[in-house]
């Protein structure tokens, strides 16, 4: 083997690796946000939702993503929404209330810790990692 074609190969290999290592890895888990309502109109329920999921160690852009789809109003449009969050495999799929519920951001936080403790029983039972 001649050198220039022997350095040429070896290039090659070194720049495909990262590429391999990088197709290895699994994708962050998707948690879906489906809202009848509008990204207004729910900024409170969002920032209480990012907050509750950052104090049971789930950071966006981290460690998870989220999907939000918003209805504006047009509940119709619901199911065509949810569809959508369906078909990007979400992990976990959040539907907020098509209706401002009385409760304070601490409500939802109980809430929040309430499902996740609830749900985490069933992902600790079927060994489902976030990797």
């Amino acid at each position: 083997m001649r050198r220039r074609d022997f350095i040429t190969l070896l290039g090659g290999a070194a720049a495909a690796t990262p590429l391999a290592t990088w197709a290895q890895q699994s994708a962050m888990p998707v948690v879906g946000f489906l809202s009848g309502r509008s990204l207004a109109s729910d900024a409170d329920l969002v920032a209480a939702f990012r907050r509750a999921l950052g104090e049971s160690g789930f950071v966006e852009g981290q460690n998870v993503a989220i999907e939000f789809r918003w209805a504006d109003g047009r509940l119709d449009q619901l199911p065509a929404l949810a569809a959508e969050l369906v078909e990007r495999k979400v992990a976990v799929l959040f539907a907020g209330a098509s209706e401002p519920l009385a409760g304070s951001p601490a409500d939802f936080g109980r809430f929040i810790a309430e499902e996740t403790e609830k749900w985490g029983k069933v992902i600790r039972a079927a060994n489902i990692k976030a990797d």
